[in-house]
């Protein structure tokens, strides 16, 4: 059987190693298997398998207990895949709420630098177009912070 060092699963699996190490402790991961005569920790590929599936999670914005639920699932099948679709969907929602309020953002962003573009060309007319594109937004933007 092949193991892994600790430092092995970290460049595999994108987690660090303290993360790794928290995983463990929370019980995301393992338990882990440890080298008799040093102490190690000693990975299997399904527990590189499993942080993988982890920093995936984790990359996505779930927290350490949809983490938990979701590899609970995974080990009941089928049986689980309402659930799994859930927890995925309600995640999706979120996102794309994240998505719409980063657009929001993105168009004030860019009408201030027009705005301060046309002041740097001394552009009454353009700086007034600007003024009123940004008051379009406004609303839209104090929204986000709501």
């Amino acid at each position: 059987m092949i193991t892994l060092a600790i430092q092995d699963v970290s460049r595999q699996s994108g987690l660090s190693e303290p993360t790794l190490r928290y995983y463990e402790e929370v019980g995301l991961l393992g338990p882990i298997a440890r080298d008799a005569s040093s102490g190690h920790r000693r990975y299997r590929e399904s527990d590189l398998d499993e942080a993988q599936v982890l920093a995936c999670l984790r990359a996505m914005g779930i927290g350490i207990d949809d983490m938990r639920t979701y590899q609970l699932n995974r080990r009941r099948g089928r049986a689980a895949a309402g659930e799994q679709r859930d927890i995925l969907l309600r995640h999706a929602d979120r996102v794309e709420e994240q998505i719409a309020t980063l657009r929001v953002h993105l168009d004030y962003l860019r009408v201030k630098s027009a705005l301060w573009d046309a002041r740097d060309r001394d552009d009454a007319s353009a700086e007034a177009e600007a003024h009123a594109q940004l008051e379009s937004i406004l609303p839209r933007l104090e929204e986000t912070f709501r």
